[in-house]
């Protein structure tokens, strides 16, 4: 064992200049809001001023970071390439190379032995910028043409380019501000994309033409609804083009032919407050998810003549216990991913009988997705498989034969031994009674030389993650990074909060809107769980949540400070109140219907008596490391800024509070995989120090 030292370091002071925020008859003094301005050199030097703090204060763990950034290094087989996918004649797959930061595309035709194609090389489109994202990548149906869009700054606004696939070289057409969201159309010629408005709502699809010029584009459909955002998809069948427009809890779709890209879409069903529904294409029908009538979802069916809801006939009902969640159609089979018992699972319905079997999986907890699986032919479906204990499987599954053959298992080097890790799943009662599930994973036996010292009674450290929002589940699954904390003596667990989408619509309705300190108050048990039933000791507990999960780390920060040994906040939404209020910010207007609107007197009530920033309080907060990127279009970076400086001015403790921004970067954070896995190890090295300050060597060497 060795104990880290903090060098001392002066934390910056950003200076309080008097600003009065009013509404609704209330008034608020933001003595940091001068921090939005990032044209202002002042704010600049500030940020960097508080990554030098960080730096220094981390500076005792240095040793100790470039450790664990060489052990999740080690782990990884870095040059590697994905489970190769046939389609229309071509074997399609990324690779990665040891020393490069981004993935390679490349194909081969007809087999594996065939000469390699490199289609889209990430590696050199990053060469000369310091970010590099590709929003998406979409082969054109005929296969000659691949359309990409990147992103240079983190964001998230993008230049589109088409490549020629027969000669390796890009076209001229370049389109720039373009968002996700695209359909090539049948002619390999016409292509859809989506545009933003100024507050970052993909609110346009456009029509391009190849060849003709960008500012000649056909503007397809627009959405002038605030609350709705736009997007665009090309049916897996390839013979439809969906244009969805959907808010937090409605949409409405319409459709066109793929082969006739200048017709006018056709609406399926108008919207209705609080109806969803989603579309897909089966030979003579669409197969529509909605929860018109099911709160957990059903599957309906509609011809293609007449698809609106009068046509609608049940396909799979809506079934006590069981949320439907996705669709992945073939011509003979539809997958269905559905969520119980807490568990992301996946079915099979045969169109043939309309029977439905479960896909079974060798693990009791587990995550199951759908993968690549382009080929709307194929009675083969492809899934991604993963447990905490589990490193990520592609299989291949027969649905006929209901065989599965692994096709690619994520590599882990060093010797890694599933066996060596144990799994739990346990449950905590929140306030109201509603029972939370925990699951967790450690390591069962340590080394001697591998033991973390143990204090509190034995308790080990503990690192509980939690998110809870947006109905987004918070799925077990692998993170070979993670061992270098479980090696170390840590558990891991993640609080199944309500707000997320793990135990059916009604978890997620239960901690939105008025009821979302729901979602703190189940983070807040989990924790005490987790306390009382002696896995750690409150000063061995390290919390961690990014973006929205930001806001819940910064929510119960401010409620029980003295439950927990540190925190880790990335970008985090923790100036909610001031956010919401402001209907020019990106996602404002249209996360209405997750938070609320504050501009009626009982939702401005109710995100005031939970907002991190607006419920700083005098109290002894335990070390907290807070993360932004400057160019976040999601969630702004003065939001973390302001939440630290106003933490300083209240803290009683003597703990570190720190800000680290990435300066050319937005809300995903570095892009690069060797950049992203250093801030991975900083962020481990922050956790080890501050629960009581210690490192110690990996179990595993």
């Amino acid at each position: 064992m060795e104990r880290v030292r903090v060098t001392p370091a002066r934390p910056p002071v950003a200076p309080q200049r008097p600003h009065v925020l009013e509404a609704g008859g209330d008034r608020r003094d933001d003595p940091y809001y001068w921090l939005r301005d990032k044209q202002d050199p002042g704010v600049i030097a500030y940020l960097e001023a508080e990554n030098d703090y960080a730096d220094a204060v981390m500076s005792g763990a240095a040793d100790l970071q470039d450790r664990l950034y060489r052990e999740v290094v080690a782990r990884v087989q870095e040059t590697d390439y994905s489970a190769p996918v046939l389609y229309k004649g071509w074997w399609s797959y990324t690779r990665t190379v040891e020393g490069l930061d981004y993935e390679i595309y490349c194909r081969r035709r007809g087999s594996m032995d065939a000469p390699e194609e490199v289609m889209l090389d990430g590696n050199e489109l990053a060469k000369g910028h310091e970010y590099f994202e590709l929003g998406y990548v979409e082969r054109s149906p005929d296969e000659n043409l691949l359309a990409y869009a990147v992103d240079v700054n983190g964001a998230e606004l993008h230049e589109l380019r088409f490549r020629d696939l027969t000669t390796s070289r890009d076209l001229g057409d370049v389109i720039d501000g373009v968002y996700y969201g695209a359909a090539w159309a049948a002619d390999s010629q016409t292509f859809f994309y989506v545009r933003p408005d100024s507050a970052m709502r993909p609110y346009q699809v456009w029509r391009h033409r190849l060849g003709d010029d960008a500012a000649q584009d056909t503007l397809v459909l627009q959405e002038d609804d605030e609350r709705f955002e736009l997007n665009v998809e090309l049916s897996k069948s390839e013979r439809y083009i969906f244009i969805s427009s959907s808010s937090q809890v409605s949409s409405e779709c319409r459709f066109l032919r793929s082969g006739a890209p200048q017709a006018e879409p056709i609406l399926i069903e108008p919207r209705r407050p609080e109806i969803e529904y989603s579309v897909d294409h089966q030979e003579d029908r669409f197969l529509i998810l909605t929860n018109d009538g099911a709160t957990n979802f059903r599957l309906v069916a509609a011809p293609l003549a007449s698809p609106g809801r009068p046509s609608w006939t049940d396909i799979v009902p809506e079934r006590p216990g069981v949320r439907l969640n996705f669709t992945d159609v073939h011509r003979g089979h539809v997958v269905l991913g559905q969520r119980s018992d807490g568990l992301q699972r996946l079915e099979v319905l045969d169109s043939s009988n309309g029977n439905i079997h479960m896909v079974e999986q060798p693990d009791a907890a587990y995550t199951a997705y759908p993968g690549a699986s382009p080929d709307y032919e194929n009675r083969v479906m492809r899934f991604f498989y993963t447990s905490l204990t589990a490193p990520w499987s592609a299989v291949d599954y027969d649905m006929d034969a209901r065989t599965r053959t692994i096709v690619k298992e994520q590599p882990v080097r060093g010797g890694y031994d599933r066996e060596d890790y144990a799994t739990e799943r346990l449950w905590a009662t929140s306030h109201d009674g509603v029972r939370v599930p925990i699951s967790l994973v450690y390591r069962r036996i340590l080394p001697i030389h591998g033991e973390v010292a143990r204090r509190a009674g034995g308790a080990r450290p503990l690192l509980l993650y939690g998110y809870g929002a947006y109905e987004q589940s918070n799925d077990p699954m692998f993170d070979s990074a993670r061992l270098s904390l479980l090696d170390r003596g840590f558990i891991f667990a993640i609080a199944h909060v309500r707000g997320g989408g793990e135990m059916g619509r009604e978890w997620y309705e239960n901690g939105r809107l008025l009821h979302k300190r729901n979602t703190f108050e189940d983070f807040v048990a989990c924790a005490e769980h987790l306390v009382t039933q002696r896995y750690t000791a409150p000063e061995r507990l390290a919390i961690r949540g990014r973006s929205a999960g930001g806001l819940l780390i910064g929510a119960v920060l401010n409620m029980r400070p003295d439950l927990f040994g540190c925190a880790v906040a990335q970008v985090p939404f923790v100036d909610a109140l001031t956010t919401m209020l402001d209907d020019k910010l990106p996602l404002t207007v249209n996360e209405y219907d997750e938070w609320g609107d504050p501009r009626q007197p009982e939702y401005y009530e109710y995100i005031k008596s939970y907002s991190p920033y607006d419920n700083v309080r005098p109290a002894a907060y335990p070390a907290i490391l807070a993360m932004a990127g400057l160019n976040d279009p999601r969630v702004s970076y003065w939001e973390p800024a302001k939440w630290v400086a106003k933490l300083r001015t209240s803290n009683r403790g003597d703990r570190p509070i720190l800000l680290q921004t990435q300066m050319g970067a937005g809300h995903m954070g570095p892009s690069g995989r060797y950049e992203s896995w250093r801030e991975e190890a900083f962020v481990m090295s922050f956790v080890i120090m501050s629960t009581e300050g210690i490192a110690v060597e990996s179990a595993t060497g």
